[in-house]
């Protein structure tokens, strides 16, 4: 049967099939590939990933850990620096072998379209239920907590049955990208960029984004973290650099209209965290831009990006564009992932 009857007022739902659950995702065509190959002039290629065990501590979220790695082991001991001769006195290795406990979202990551839903009457029943982009339903396609989530007796305490990042990563994600530096107009102050904002910095660096181009926000964020050097002001975290002013419709519309297949930034969050005050008495998402975006758009957002060495190249060479590629872990039932993604110009 249909999952839906209705769908979100200015949403994609249904729009590449009932069951779809790449979204904005399809916007990558072969031949959207093929014109961020033919950006490629140089054969130089940017590291966009902080190191994964940065920002440092747990300021810009309590709940979100550095990872922890341990050896892997066995009743001959533990794998880490481990004489092979004690296996067999003729061996002559010493080998290493490691684990880690990881949170996905700690550092540059991918959002997938099962991290952040909302109620909806989607059947017309009168009451609103929790889906995720395409209706997909909490509790039956995204499960957990609870015991067996991924019903393979693997211990999985939840899972993504639909939507979770697999998806992406088995799509690939490379084609073209588009820079936006708002460092270069904005500075680093704490600035909340609505719609207005934003078409002048287009205009200004003569920024041209057509449908499928994935759109990347250089903001100077991680630049400041890693000045922080795993010590992390709380104080200054989520008050500095350019943010997405997610209440101004106005820019939530541009973002419908562009057509992008994916939305990211160097900050925590694309988008101000905590956002603006929304309408007084009136129920509203408490992330507008992700509330938009993933749910109703079904347009992933990478957070956390480094970006500094690839905007300045950009900035000096006064363009905006370039060849990204950045799938995400294949990990079947996760809802978000670590990413290293790689620019080439």
């Amino acid at each position: 049967m249909k999952r839906w009857k209705h769908r979100p007022e200015g949403s994609t739902w249904g729009d590449w099939g009932d069951d779809d659950q790449l979204g904005r995702l399809n916007l990558i065509t072969p031949a959207k590939v093929l014109q961020g190959i033919a950006e490629v002039k140089e054969g130089r290629s940017f590291c966009l990933s902080l190191p994964l065990d940065l920002p440092g501590g747990n300021v810009l979220n309590p709940r979100r850990l550095p990872p922890v790695l341990s050896p892997t082991g066995d009743e001959n001991g533990w794998r880490f620096n481990f004489h092979t001769k004690t296996i067999n006195p003729l061996f002559v290795d010493v080998a290493s072998d490691d684990r880690v406990i990881l949170t996905l979202q700690y550092s540059t990551q991918w959002d997938t379209l099962a991290h952040v839903g909302g109620f909806f009457d989607a059947d017309g029943d009168g009451v609103p239920e929790p889906l995720y982009y395409n209706g997909f339903k909490a509790g039956i396609d995204v499960i957990g907590p609870q015991p067996d989530a991924g019903r393979d007796g693997c211990g999985h305490l939840s899972y993504a049955h639909k939507l979770g990042v697999e998806n992406m990563a088995a799509k690939a994600i490379q084609g073209r990208a588009v820079m936006v530096d708002l460092e270069k107009h904005f500075g680093r102050d704490h600035k909340y960029v609505n719609y207005d904002d934003f078409r002048k910095v287009l205009e200004a660096d003569k920024v041209v984004v057509e449908p499928g181009d994935m759109l990347l926000l250089y903001t100077g964020f991680t630049d400041e973290i890693v000045k922080m050097d795993k010590k992390v002001d709380p104080a200054r975290a989520h008050a500095m650099c350019a943010v997405l002013d997610g209440r101004d419709k106005r820019l939530l519309q541009w973002i419908t209209d562009s057509q992008i297949s994916a939305l990211i930034a160097d900050n925590y969050g694309v988008e101000a965290v905590p956002a603006l005050p929304g309408p007084d008495n009136a129920e509203h998402p408490s992330l507008p831009i992700h509330n938009h975006c993933l749910f109703k758009l079904g347009l992933n957002l990478g957070e956390i990006w480094w970006l500094k060495d690839l905007a300045l190249w950009l900035r000096d060479k006064k363009q905006s564009r370039f060849l990204l590629t950045a799938p995400p872990l294949r990990l079947p039932g996760a809802v978000g992932s670590p990413a290293t993604p790689v620019a080439t110009v």
